[in-house]
């Protein structure tokens, strides 16, 4: 079940209402709404991946084992330990079913090199929908148990923790710290963000359906699908059309998660602010996917040594984050090369410290394009799709996929980024202050227009659902 579907418009308005109507009555919280928002969440998840659901409960019952012997250990060396295991044992979960196959494949293809083919078993592993994300805040609760920074928290709201359907499948990365303590006690009906709920919702399904479906249908897909086929002009419109697409559909899918959950009472932490308005690679990292870039941080640069080690290992441990976060989208080289590229720009510009200087819509100009560049090997399904996409940047020939539609969604998904944000934060307060029939009316317009524009129907998944 994806948001912007009418299986997701019959499931939410009725789980709202009585999320609301258990809530606000005195026995509802803890014996009602708990369970109910709990089947509420596995049965989101089950409409997409029903044989799954055992995973997430698999998951959730190891991890809340493991920080209840955490804090039961006499010493600090048990708790650690204790806390090792499980955090090894949550990763050869993902590594078990994100990452299997591309082991065995390419360890096969190196010993046939050398003529010691083994036949190792290679099993069709299918990957479970959003195993990154539950996996990853698995780990945040029982790190943070460990760390003491939150306390261990009864089964059903751990449980609560990792299925929660607004952020169950594509983040953003909550963690445990932040969303437990939410759950202690009932929420005020008087102090719901209505107004900057239903407008994230309403800018989320326009990021969406409007621009990056638009983008991906009309121009994007099909140059990535024969490259060979594109000259100079179309490939590099699809180039900034993927920055603009993969943008507006995980920008677009966070913005609709955290509203959800602010309709629903409950407060998820940024992910996106204008990434491509970044001067620098760290900015560009302070503002894309903000949730995976402290959870890197937090779990594999600062444990690594972060920049405290000297200046040699200081880059090493960012090529370690930067390589592993690609790792981390996906069992493929093109994801790893993709880490490298980002890895090696935040070492090179942490070698330089600001050494070069040049006018700021240059250095705009070469973070942003590197940025996009960076996503061809990202996108493209292997090396030979990526190697032809970046021959076809000097190819030459003529423009064929310049049409209106795609060059201003392109524009409005870029530019707006590269706006002062005070009037559109004005604009923005401005909508969240409608009166609630107002901002019914402008949802429910929103949600027409978005769905006149959906050929067929069907809406595709969101990028970030494979991850």
């Amino acid at each position: 079940m994806i948001f912007p579907t009418v299986e997701f418009a019959v499931f939410f308005p009725p789980v709202l209402a009585i999320s609301w109507w258990l809530m606000t009555r005195d026995w509802g919280w803890k014996w009602g709404w708990k369970p109910f928002i709990l089947a509420a969440s596995y049965t989101f998840y089950a409409a997409a991946e029903p044989e799954f659901v055992l995973l997430i409960a698999g998951v959730t019952l190891g991890n809340q084992v493991a920080a209840t012997l955490i804090e039961r250990a006499g010493s600090e060396k048990a708790k650690s330990w204790i806390c090792g295991i499980a955090v090894a044992l949550d990763l050869a979960v993902l590594g078990v079913f994100k990452y299997y196959g591309f082991f065995v494949t390419d360890v096969e293809g190196l010993l046939d090199s050398f003529g010691l083919g083994m036949g190792l078993p290679l099993a069709q592993i299918a990957l479970p929908v959003g195993l990154s994300f539950f996996t990853f805040q698995a780990i945040s609760y029982t790190v943070d148990v460990r760390r003491g920074l939150c306390e261990r928290a009864s089964t059903i709201d751990v449980a609560l923790y990792l299925s929660f359907f607004p952020h169950l499948v594509a983040g953003p990365i909550v963690r445990a710290r932040e969303f437990l303590p939410q759950l202690a006690a009932p929420r005020d009906p008087k102090n719901v963000a209505v107004g900057t709920g239903t407008f994230l919702i309403c800018l989320g399904l326009v990021k969406k359906v409007i621009i990056a479906d638009l983008l991906a249908r009309e121009l994007v897909d099909p140059v990535y699908a024969v490259p060979e086929a594109y000259g100079t002009a179309d490939t590099l419109l699809a180039t900034y059309g993927y920055a603009a697409q993969i943008y507006c559909d995980f920008s677009g899918y966070t913005d609709i998660a955290i509203g959800l959950a602010l309709l629903m009472g409950f407060i998820f932490p940024r992910n996106f602010d204008r990434p491509y308005a970044s001067l620098s690679f760290r900015e560009f990292w302070r503002r894309w996917h903000m949730t995976l870039s402290r959870f890197l941080r937090d779990f594999i640069y600062i444990p690594l040594g972060g920049n405290k080690k000297g200046r040699f290992n200081t880059y090493r441990n960012l090529m370690a984050t930067m390589v592993l976060g690609g790792l981390w989208h996906g069992a493929a080289w093109g994801f790893v090369l993709w880490g490298f590229i980002h890895g090696s720009a935040l070492a090179i510009e942490r070698l330089l410290n600001g050494r070069l200087r040049a006018p700021k819509i240059l250095v705009w100009a070469f973070v942003f394009h590197v940025v996009a560049l960076a996503w061809i090997p990202f996108r493209a399904p292997d090396f030979e799709t990526a190697g032809a996409f970046f021959e076809g940047l000097f190819r030459g020939g003529s423009a064929t996929l310049f049409e209106p539609a795609v060059v201003i969604a392109i524009i409005a998904a870029i530019g707006f980024q590269l706006l002062p944000e005070r009037p559109i934060a004005a604009l923005r307060h401005r909508f969240e202050a409608l009166n609630p029939y107002a901002l019914a009316g402008t949802l429910a317009l929103t949600i027409i227009v978005v769905g006149s524009t959906i050929p067929g129907g069907a809406v595709p998944p969101f990028i970030y659902f494979q991850f």
